[in-house]
């Protein structure tokens, strides 16, 4: 049995957006509880990259304006003979019931934003070795207080992202399930084709290729190169069998 690994291509600047911050939020909950130096450092890098990313644009009009386009679509389906109708209005009504959640919470990212010990951190991270304990002793104390006030800290601060990370999931698992796989072949390492107006490009290779693609394009039209691992002695085949999604 062959073990394939999956790599996601964003085909606009919405869709890198939103990936990126899936996966700081799925990052946020690898190293929980967090109970030592080394895991409150990445908790607290990521939550400043999640605000970093939020700084740059406004990703609740994104989400909320994706709610609405997925909700035409649906109705689109609904018309569709053959399409389960009570599907399609059980989806259309999570959409509507995210979208009010995610109207009526804060701004994205504010409260985190405001917390004066996330701040210290965030202020320090950029500095080599910047928050040893002399540096940075508030965060020194905060990891020396009972673990049952940290996670209280910490779930707090994590149920302030809850709207934006349950928006994103249901968002992003309709534009996945909305293309199906199909096989197809490169030659001498190259593949292009339309991309039909596409989000997302999905692509499963074998592991035992050895080999990456390197993606460009945008919604119209996308190519893809794979490359072999190993820069020095790993080899493209000829023909290459590879499962594609344009989602």
């Amino acid at each position: 049995m062959h073990t394939h690994i999956l790599f996601e291509h964003p085909l606009n600047e919405k869709m890198r957006t939103w990936l990126r911050v899936e996966f700081l939020l799925q990052q946020l909950s690898v190293h929980l509880p967090v109970s030592d130096h080394a895991g409150a450092l990445h908790f607290f890098r990521n939550v400043g990259d999640l605000l970093d990313v939020f700084e740059r644009g406004d990703t609740r009009t994104e989400l909320l304006k994706e709610l609405e386009r997925q909700q035409r679509k649906l109705q689109a389906w609904s018309e569709v003979p053959g399409v389960d109708p009570r599907r399609i209005e059980e989806i259309r009504q999570q959409l509507k019931a995210s979208g009010a959640v995610l109207m009526n919470a804060p701004r994205i990212g504010q409260m985190l934003r405001e917390d004066r010990l996330i701040a210290l951190v965030r202020q320090r991270l950029s500095i080599p070795g910047g928050c040893c304990s002399f540096d940075l002793p508030t965060l020194h104390m905060w990891l020396h207080l009972p673990q049952e006030q940290r996670d209280a800290q910490v779930n707090y601060w994590l149920e302030s992202l809850e709207p934006l990370r349950a928006t994103l999931t249901l968002i992003l698992d309709l534009i996945r399930n909305a293309a199906p796989y199909r096989r197809q072949t490169s030659l001498n390492g190259f593949y292009q084709d339309n991309g039909d107006d596409a989000d997302l490009l999905r692509l499963q290779l074998p592991l035992d290729a050895r080999l990456y693609p390197q993606i460009s394009g945008h919604k119209s039209r996308f190519a893809i190169r794979f490359m072999p691992l190993d820069s020095e002695h790993g080899t493209v085949p000829e023909r290459l069998d590879f499962e594609l999604a344009c989602c």
